[in-house]
């Protein structure tokens, strides 16, 4: 029976993890049904995976955790809907994201909390390329659109990276317009839409189930003639997911490595975060979203997709001098 395995983070581990700053001297092998088994019998091609190191994304060193800044140009994100409705609020903001320690801005004109219902194209390209030209100079830009036509005008006005959250499953021209355009693609996992993906989530393994998804966008980006070196994978928590099935993701989010790309994470300030961590308003769950991004980091997760840049910074910093 074919496993899955998990590299189990160790200080003074054999090999380092993805060429970063994680050691592993033995995995867990996973398999649907069974409990999770120690085991240092790991196939050559599966170690090669797990130790390559990644290659940059959008220039940046994977050797170390980088932080995606969220600025939604949006009137309805679940975090902060309606507060940067307009461009000029929104490239402040921008830019304090980045004063602050984040990496990478991640520019997005459609919501997709639960519930959101869709944003016309020409609407949703309206409202982010303006940002991405006046920012393309501040930071890497990160396009965050499921529509190629969104995906073609943020490129053009100055976006490295397309942040698909449906994994090139939403709009059949994107794999086409991704390659074209030389651009890095960010490949989510969804269950379902963002008006329904909340109503009935249910996964056989949702572990494997994810890992299983993300390998077939992976490989249908391949066909389209996107490069494994422009290639990022994110398992998408909370979308059409359980707190359950949220945590089950977070305890083993090492697997993901095995798929031999850099590896994003979103928590940042999602709902439950708050459930757990007793907190309603989505701008009080940063002490919670660092947590999560720290205990992400000590399994080697390379980008963190965040709201709160200077806590989450902050919290790096104390980690670094610890490391």
């Amino acid at each position: 029976m074919p496993g899955y395995f998990r590299p189990v983070p160790c200080e003074t581990g054999r090999w380092r993890l993805a060429g970063g700053w994680v050691r592993f001297s033995e995995c867990e092998l996973l398999r649907r049904g069974q409990a999770p088994q120690p085991t240092r019998d790991i196939p050559d091609e599966v170690l090669a995976r797990l130790t390559a190191p990644r290659p940059p994304v959008l220039d940046l060193a994977m050797d170390r955790p980088r932080l995606m800044g969220i600025v939604n140009m949006t009137p309805d994100s679940f975090s902060d809907g309606g507060a940067l409705a307009d461009q000029g609020a929104g490239i402040a903001h921008a830019r304090a994201l980045v004063a602050e320690g984040a990496d990478i801005l991640d520019i997005g004109g459609e919501s997709t909390r639960p519930g959101a219902q869709p944003v016309a194209p020409e609407t949703e390209a309206a409202r982010v390329t303006p940002l991405i030209a006046a920012l393309r100079c501040a930071a890497p830009v990160s396009v965050d659109t499921r529509k190629a036509v969104v995906a073609r005008a943020g490129v053009a006005a100055g976006a490295g990276m397309i942040n698909d959250v449906s994994g090139l499953d939403f709009d059949p021209d994107m794999a086409a317009v991704v390659a074209e355009s030389g651009a890095a693609l960010c490949l989510m996992h969804a269950q379902g839409l963002p008006a329904d993906m909340q109503d009935d989530p249910r996964y056989d393994d949702v572990v494997l189930d994810v890992y299983d998804a993300l390998a077939e966008r992976i490989a249908r980006a391949l066909r389209a003639g996107i490069g494994r070196d422009r290639i990022v994978v994110d398992p998408g928590i909370g979308f059409g997911k359980t707190q359950d099935h949220n945590l089950a993701i977070l305890r083993r989010i090492s697997v993901y490595h095995g798929l031999g790309v850099p590896v994003l994470l979103g928590v940042s300030r999602k709902a439950f975060v708050g459930r757990i961590g007793g907190a309603d308003s989505p701008q009080a769950r940063a002490p919670g979203t660092l947590a999560l991004t720290l205990a992400a980091v000590a399994q080697g997760i390379q980008i963190h997709r965040v709201h709160d840049a200077g806590e989450i910074k902050q919290g790096l910093r104390l980690w670094s001098a610890l490391a």
